[in-house]
């Protein structure tokens, strides 16, 4: 394999753990030192950690892959991101079962065939309130 093809490996099945809810697997993608940056702010893995359980158990996100490209030891990914409000997320406690689509870019630094950091864009949890947090916007009375 290529570096190119290593480093995108090392990020599919960071995706594929992420989708599975497999915590042990997904943290082994991770050098211990990682810097995760997401809508929430930023930090290392214990600071990501409970909110991307809260995204799996809360929302049931899933991740499907729409493209992925590598240059070096950064790899970018553009997926659609689906899920369903169905338990507690972000201090918000009464799923309402609405669920939402939205495309979510992720930037990536790998080193050692480890996640050394990830960026996710910052759009995500402002679309993932108006979708499945609030009640859908219905056309003005005639």
């Amino acid at each position: 394999m290529t570096r190119n093809e290593l480093c995108k490996a090392v990020v599919l099945d960071y995706v594929d753990a992420m989708n599975a809810g497999d915590w042990k697997r997904l943290l082994a993608q991770f050098a211990s030192d990682a810097r995760i940056q997401g809508v929430t702010g930023s930090g290392g893995l214990d600071f990501a950690l409970p909110i991307w359980k809260q995204l799996h158990d809360g929302l049931n996100m899933h991740l499907d892959v729409q493209e992925i490209i590598a240059d070096g030891n950064h790899v970018a990914v553009r997926y659609c991101e689906q899920g369903c409000w169905t338990a507690p997320f972000l201090g918000f406690t009464e799923p309402t079962g609405w669920t939402y689509e939205l495309v979510a870019i992720e930037w990536f630094e790998i080193s050692n065939g480890k996640i050394a950091s990830r960026w996710g864009h910052g759009t995500g949890l402002r679309k993932r309130v108006s979708s499945a947090f609030q009640p859908p916007r219905l056309p003005p009375p005639e």
